[in-house]
Parts: structure tokens; C-alpha cells; sequence
């Protein structure tokens, strides 16, 4: 293995502990070595706190090394005053002579400023080390930069005969029809952990009265986002309780009392997901996992609006019911978890 995608790796590693808990920021790591040996290292943890680099430098016991040793990171270090003041100033003010990068910014803030900078003041820097890998770590952040919109996730679970439910009724009391197993289950509220906001429909509103949090993992709990065309839902649905910043996409005109909960009017001849995503950018939300219903979930298939699937398949039959969404794009992952299959599509062409 070459000496810097060794330690570029270890920054990739570090920088995970911080998903689902920096955004707006992005997923940072950062270590600092001196004669192959690592000597401080840290990772950014939340929004207004030190970034990974500062972490770092601030971990290293002697700090005359810092003289002599390299920087890795897998993303270009900031230039600019935010919340904090700019990493590129304490890398040079450090001495620090060897930077090594993973991917570029691509924040209209940096992008390259920060390496540029370096640069001019004598810094050696060396860039693109396992770029792939980076910037698929921070797919979310660059996603949101370059797209103008959240990344998106699907997320759905399926009979082993093809349905996501069975047939309801208006009447048909409140309750979610489990179709996989208990570990499964805790996993998705895992994944609700890490992206910044949740979607669903009206019917699952109605039919499940989710209260869409992390309830079953550690973690902050997602920006519940509810589409409901005429206003469907009732105020006593968990999703309107004031407990979690809610938004509702609605066609009616409607103003909220309640701390949290935002009603925001589109036009629903229109395209609905290009519309959610333009509005979700503007709230500043990075990524959006969409957990159903089946009409909400073709909705931004079929306007090729979503980066990744997420399918659960258990192994009960319904024999009859609500037909799972069609999907196309490229599996790349598959495992089993107890009698559930779970299978992970990527999008290449969104």
C-alpha cells in the first residue's frame, strides 16, 4: 500500500464518527505523521466546533514535530471564517510542511482556494490521493454543492411475493404492518440518524402514524418532511405533534401555530420532487431518506430524482396487496440480515 493512501485511509476511518452529526459541515478526518509514525490525529464532530485539522494539531504532545511532519486529510482544509477561523492559517502558522489531501472542496468557499493557499506559502502539497473514496465518504455534502439538492435515499421494505403492504381501507385502524424482522428495523433508524431530514406520504401518515425518529438508535432525529396535497392529516398524527421540526408540502395555503411545524405550498401539476429538492436546498438540507409510501417513492423514480435504494425483503408472503416500487440502476451490494435480504442500488445516471 503507498505510504499516503495508508494514512489518507485512517483519515477516511476517523472522519465517519462524525456522520449524521456536522452537517452543514462535511465528514473530516485528519492525522499528522512524523517519521511514519502518527503523532496526533482527530476528526470534526459537530457544526461550530474545531475542525479535524485543528484537532489534530492540537492532539500532538511535542510540538516541535510539527516542523518536520506531514498533514493528511481527506478534504481540502477550509480558507475562510466561519464558525471557526480558517485551517489553512494554523497549518502554516504551525510550520507544517507536508500536506497531503484526499478531494478538493467543492464548498464555492474553498474549492482549491485552501490548497492554493498552501501553496503560496511554501507548503508542499500533494492532492487527490483515493479521491474516489473521499468524495463517496462525503457524497451527501457533494451532492448538495454540485447538484443544488439533498442526496437522496429510497427506502422500502418488500413482501418475498413483491408487496409493500397490505390493502387498506379508509377506517382501517393506524398500525404498520411489519414485514421485517426486529435487526432490520433498528438499522433503519440507525440510517434515519445519519441523513438530515425523512420523508413520507399522506397514506402512510394515515394508515402507520409513524413518528419518524431515532427512537431505537443513538443519534439526532431527522427533519420529519410530509407530503400532504389536501391537507389529509388530522393534527392529532404524531408527524404534527411540534416534537420534531416538521415540514408539510401542501397545495393549500395554510400558516402554523405550533413551534417546529412549517407548511410550504407547491404546485402539484407541476414536478413534485424537483419542487421538494429546490425548497429542501434552500433549508440548507444535505440529505433526504424517503421511507415510503410506494406513490411518494415512484414519484422521485420516475423524475430520476434519487442517488441510492435501500430494499428490504422479508421472508413472509402477502399474496395480495400494495405492488412495491420499480426500480433500475446498479446493485452493488447484497447481505442477509437473519431471514431478511437487504439490497443496496446505486443510481449512475441521476
Amino acid at each position: 500500500m503507498k505510504i499516503h493512501e495508508k494514512y489518507i485511509k485512517r483519515c477516511i476511518e476517523l472522519a465517519k464518527n462524525g456522520l449524521g452529526s456536522t452537517y452543514p459541515n462535511p465528514l473530516v478526518g485528519s492525522v499528522i505523521v512524523y517519521k511514519n509514525i502518527i503523532i496526533g490525529e482527530g476528526w470534526h464532530h459537530k457544526a461550530g466546533e474545531d475542525h479535524a485539522e485543528v484537532k489534530a494539531i492540537k492532539s500532538v504532545k511535542d510540538k516541535s514535530l510539527l516542523k518536520k511532519a506531514t498533514l493528511y486529510v481527506n478534504l481540502e482544509p477550509c480558507n475562510h471564517h466561519g464558525k471557526t477561523p480558517p485551517c489553512s492559517d494554523l497549518i502554516l502558522k504551525s510550520a507544517i510542511p507536508n500536506v497531503v489531501v484526499g478531494c478538493v472542496d467543492p464548498h464555492d468557499k474553498v474549492a482549491g482556494k485552501g490548497i492554493e493557499k498552501l501553496k503560496r506559502n511554501g507548503c508542499k502539497v500533494v492532492s487527490s490521493v483515493l479521491e474516489k473514496e473521499c468524495i463517496s465518504l462525503n457524497r451527501r455534502f457533494f451532492t448538495f454543492h454540485t447538484k443544488k439538492r439533498p442526496y437522496i435515499v429510497l427506502k422500502w421494505a418488500e413482501s418475498s411475493d413483491g408487496f409493500i403492504d397490505k390493502i387498506r381501507t379508509k377506517g382501517t385502524p393506524a398500525k404498520i404492518n411489519w414485514i421485517t424482522n426486529s435487526f432490520s428495523r433498528q438499522l433503519v433508524h440507525k440510517w434515519r440518524a445519519e441523513e438530515q431530514a425523512i420523508m413520507i406520504g399522506t397514506n402512510t401518515v394515515i394508515y402507520d402514524n409513524p413518528t419518524l425518529n431515532t427512537r431505537q438508535w443513538f443519534g439526532k432525529n431527522p427533519i420529519r418532511i410530509v407530503l400532504d396535497k389536501s391537507l389529509r392529516i388530522a393534527q392529532d398524527f404524531n408527524v404534527l405533534d411540534g416534537t420534531i421540526k416538521t415540514i408539510v408540502f401542501t397545495e393549500i395555503a395554510k400558516s402554523s401555530s405550533i413551534e417546529n411545524l412549517i407548511y410550504k405550498q407547491i404546485d402539484f401539476s407541476q414536478n413534485i420532487a424537483k419542487q421538494i429538492c429546490n425548497h429542501l436546498y434552500e433549508y440548507e438540507v444535505q440529505s433526504l431518506i424517503i421511507e415510503g409510501g410506494a406513490q411518494t417513492l415512484q414519484t422521485f423514480i420516475d423524475s430520476n430524482l434519487w442517488d441510492e435504494a435501500r430494499i428490504f425483503t422479508g421472508d413472509i408472503s402477502l399474496h395480495k396487496g400494495l405492488i412495491a416500487p420499480k426500480i433500475k440502476g446498479t446493485g452493488f451490494d447484497s447481505q442477509r440480515i437473519l431471514s431478511d435480504i437487504l439490497r443496496i442500488i446505486k443510481n449512475e445516471n441521476c
